[in-house]
């Protein structure tokens, strides 16, 4: 199978799993972090391109409408992980825009290509998103809410990229005689 079509592949069912998984409710925010150049087997940050992220974009909007949520691209570490999201979505949660657009080579080519594509492209600082993907060690447990719980999937990689996977749920207070119904 060539290349392209293996990662949408791998994505597809990586996201179908998640859809079994995750519980996701309508509104909640999904996270993306993706490095392309380990997709491709290179080193983080080095050699990824659009023509990857375009292979993985459709099937994550794709899921996006399937489930009524909405999707963050984050960036990479050169724009701080600021994340890609549709104005809508900002308006909702109340984000505060920043001042930055993303391109390949300072922000990723994910968040560069989400940008692209989005009917109305803002760019937040940060989120506390309710699930998330993480292709090739990205880190994006810095926007998910406090409490993040792996999810256990069938592909472990996408091309050469790692794969993680995680929900959250809300934090349990109250000690022994607390009851969590």
């Amino acid at each position: 199978m060539e290349a392209k079509n293996l990662w949408k592949h791998q994505i597809e069912q990586l996201l179908h799993e998640v859809e079994q998984q995750a519980f996701l409710k309508e509104n909640d925010l999904f996270v993306i972090g993706c490095s392309t150049s380990e997709i491709i087997g290179e080193k983080i940050g080095t050699a990824g391109g659009l023509e990857v992220a375009e292979v993985l974009f459709e099937p994550l909007k794709a899921f996006a409408e399937r489930n009524k949520v909405h999707l963050a691209f984050q960036g990479c570490e050169h724009i701080n992980r600021a994340l890609t999201i549709e104005r809508k979505t900002q308006l909702l949660y109340r984000l505060p825009e920043v001042a930055v657009i993303p391109v390949v080579r300072a922000g990723g080519s994910m968040s560069a290509y989400a940008y692209t594509q989005f009917q109305d492209p803002v760019v937040v600082e940060h989120v506390q998103a309710h699930a998330g993907i993480d292709i090739g060690q990205t880190l994006i447990g810095m926007q998910l809410q406090p409490v993040a719980v792996p999810i256990r999937v069938s592909i472990k990689q996408i091309g050469g990229a790692i794969v993680t996977i995680a929900k959250t749920r809300p934090k349990l207070i109250g000690g022994e005689r607390a009851f969590y119904g």
